[in-house]
């Protein structure tokens, strides 16, 4: 279900601009409907709100939490259940932030993903990405919210601009507190920018070898890591936001001296930061994850030598919070009951 959809349900039954606007602003905020200093039945006209109960139950439908997994760290992995028993993954991050789904599966195939192992299973509308945020809202603050979660965003850009829009407005999200998460496309620079909601860009780099990068994401655009850089920065000055360049530490792959060398040559004295996270351990994958001492090591050479790098550690580790590992566990388990 995409937003716009919702938005005619609510015009057919009579809602007004202003009326519209309250129905989507409770429902992102995970409000009821009878919130607000004004009665429901003093400001909605009698045909909406006949047909509000309709249109609630239709939007609690959307998602529901299969499963909650709490980790040490503060974070909280949920297992979401979509209307058509397809399942997402959302995480609580601590400090009021949260990492949602944009697609079922992922088309990308990250060689060291678990979610891309499994392709594209379908697109997740607009309005159940809203719906992950309420789900979440329902349990905690949420005060920032990425679209990092399984899927590529790029490959479902008007829904996820969509969504970014209502949860920019009516879902009362700083734009900086939305982020973009991306391979690389260049659809997403463009249109990006020309949103009045413009999130955060987070580019994922995690090689400055451009032949290794065709490895490691093997259905990523073809843009080399010059070229995503470059695009970036544009954005960078277009909306006044540091991009956020992702790379995922991989032991004995892009944790040598050489990365040290081409980072230094691709992201010195650039408008960015770059997140250096290791590698979180995925069963029946081939990647390891180098020791905190060599990604701290890396993390301080860097800085000196004028890249802004934040080291981070995985939120979730404890809680199989690498995307796809929860989904891929329940898909096992019902394979394994229904023989």
């Amino acid at each position: 279900m995409r937003i716009s959809d919702l938005r005619q349900q609510l015009r057919a039954a009579g809602a007004l601009p202003r009326h519209e606007a309250r129905v989507l602003r409770l429902w992102a905020q995970a409000l009821p409907q009878t919130s607000g200093k004004r009665r429901i039945e003093h400001f909605l006209p009698q045909a909406l709100r006949e047909a509000l109960p309709g249109i609630e139950s239709q939007l609690q439908g959307l998602a529901r939490i299969v499963s909650t997994h709490p980790g040490q760290d503060g974070s909280e992995r949920l297992l979401v259940g979509l209307a058509d028993g397809q399942t997402v993954e959302s995480v609580l991050l601590p400090r009021d932030g949260l990492c949602i789904s944009s697609q079922v599966g992922c088309a990308v195939g990250c060689v060291f993903c678990m979610t891309g192992q499994g392709g594209l299973v379908r697109q997740v509308g607009s309005a159940e990405m809203v719906a992950q945020v309420v789900l979440a809202r329902q349990r905690r603050a949420v005060k920032k919210v990425v679209f990092m979660g399984m899927g590529e965003p790029a490959h479902n850009l008007d829904n996820v601009i969509e969504a970014i829009d209502l949860l920019g407005t009516a879902g009362n999200i700083g734009h900086k507190n939305i982020v973009f998460s991306t391979v690389g496309d260049p659809r997403v620079f463009e249109r990006l920018a020309q949103q009045t909601v413009k999130p955060a860009l987070a580019l994922s780099l995690h090689t400055t070898n451009n032949e290794l990068r065709e490895r490691l994401l093997p259905r990523a655009p073809r843009m080399t890591g010059e070229e995503i850089v470059e695009r970036g920065q544009a954005y960078a000055r277009a909306t006044g936001y540091p991009i956020q360049y992702q790379w995922t530490l991989l032991e004995g792959i892009n944790d040598g001296d050489d990365e040290i060398e081409g980072i230094v040559r691709l992201l010195a004295g650039k408008y960015g930061v770059l997140n250096m996270i290791p590698y979180n351990t995925v069963e029946g994958l081939d990647f390891k994850r180098p020791s905190w001492e060599r990604a701290a090591e890396m993390a301080r050479v860097l800085h000196r030598r004028g890249v802004l790098t934040k080291l981070r550690q995985s939120a979730g580790q404890d809680v199989e919070a690498g995307c796809g590992q929860l989904r891929a566990r329940a898909a096992h388990q019902q394979i394994f009951f229904a023989a």
